[in-house]
């Protein structure tokens, strides 16, 4: 069995039971289901123009307490908050702000820990993932908070992660339970992030003693080349709800998650230990392809999705919730601060 990771402090955390929570006597915001078949809100303001801020000062901060209960909240209709106003939300809220440190995705610094999401092209699909699962040390919630709303799709679909456990079958839990995780990278192929923008440094002595630090197993190959090899957890038990949950990225991290043309190229281009990403079970072995079938198949059973609006702003136990993005046209603004 491998090893859980540590996460990272959830400072402000509320209400880890299950008990119902009731912000009714506020009369300032309605709670209501945010969509069938989903254990996650919406909180909409009773009254026009109302700062979720103030919100979570008058109420003993419920949007903490419902995040724990629920595991995925969305503010909708309070007024709209700028990236320092969603700094200040997200630090009332959970007590502080991380950097994005060993970085899988290209994105922008906007405004202090405040992050573009992550700039793919928008005609690709980001799979559901919980914010770096591939780690031994992840962000207990995201703030994700719509600036532009895409003109067609570019919605951020979301997946009760104990469900996506429960729906991948048992022989094929147990197999990523006893083995865990292990995330392959090369860097210096110029076809993936930098090792230089991953770790954000250009001292090789710092990227040393991160992975030292994390467990991760670095090898300099010459040149520009480094391959790191990371073994970390396939599930754990939620801080919040106490429920086993899928927290992984294998299925993303694995070359058949690229379309096909891309695929074959990159296999026809490098072995397979040398492939820019790939995942494998813990011990070093290929996955089964019917097993990232069945887990990508979970995901898509699960997967609920709404439209974003301007200044909707989803607060995400990232434990509990998985999320991702959808294709899209037209100008899309998303921003996302990790506590």
């Amino acid at each position: 069995m491998v090893t859980q990771g540590t996460r990272e402090s959830a400072n402000g955390r509320f209400g880890r039971s299950r008990k119902s929570v009731s912000v009714s006597s506020e009369s300032l915001v309605r709670v209501a289901p945010l969509l069938d078949g989903t254990r996650a809100v919406s909180c909409i303001p009773t009254v026009s123009g109302l700062d979720a801020r103030e919100w979570l000062s008058s109420s003993d901060n419920a949007p903490a307490r419902l995040r724990d209960e629920h595991g995925a909240v969305l503010l909708r209709g309070f007024a709209p908050l700028d990236a320092e106003g969603l700094a200040e939300l997200a630090t009332a809220v959970s007590g502080g702000l991380r950097e994005y440190d060993n970085r899988s995705t290209p994105r922008q610094r906007v405004n202090g820990r405040v992050y573009t999401s992550t700039e793919y092209p928008p005609d690709q699909t980001i799979p559901q993932h919980n914010e770096m699962s591939y780690t031994d040390s992840w962000p207990a919630t995201l703030f994700l908070a719509c600036m532009v709303p895409a003109a067609q799709g570019g919605e951020t679909p979301i997946a009760d992660s104990a469900r996506v456990h429960a729906r991948v079958p048992a022989a094929t839990r147990e197999r990523f339970e006893r083995h865990g995780v292990m995330y392959v990278r090369n860097f210096g192929h110029g076809m993936d992030l930098s090792w230089q923008e991953v770790f954000q440094t250009r001292d090789r002595v710092k990227v040393d003693a991160y992975c030292e630090r994390h467990g991760i197993q670095a090898e300099w190959l010459g040149g520009e080349r480094l391959r790191t090899r990371h073994v970390v957890q396939a599930t754990l038990e939620s801080q919040a709800s106490g429920e086993r949950v899928w927290f992984n990225q294998a299925h993303l991290f694995h070359v058949s998650s690229l379309p096909e043309d891309i695929e074959r190229e990159l296999r026809e281009s490098f072995s397979e230990e040398e492939l820019p990403r790939n995942a494998m079970y813990g011990d070093g072995t290929p996955l089964d392809p019917d097993d990232l079938a069945q887990i990508r198949a979970a995901y898509a059973a699960e997967e609920v999705s709404l439209p974003w609006q301007a200044g909707d702003i989803m607060i995400v136990d990232n434990e509990q919730f998985a999320h991702g993005r959808k294709p899209y046209s037209g100008a899309r603004s998303v921003l996302v601060a990790m506590a």
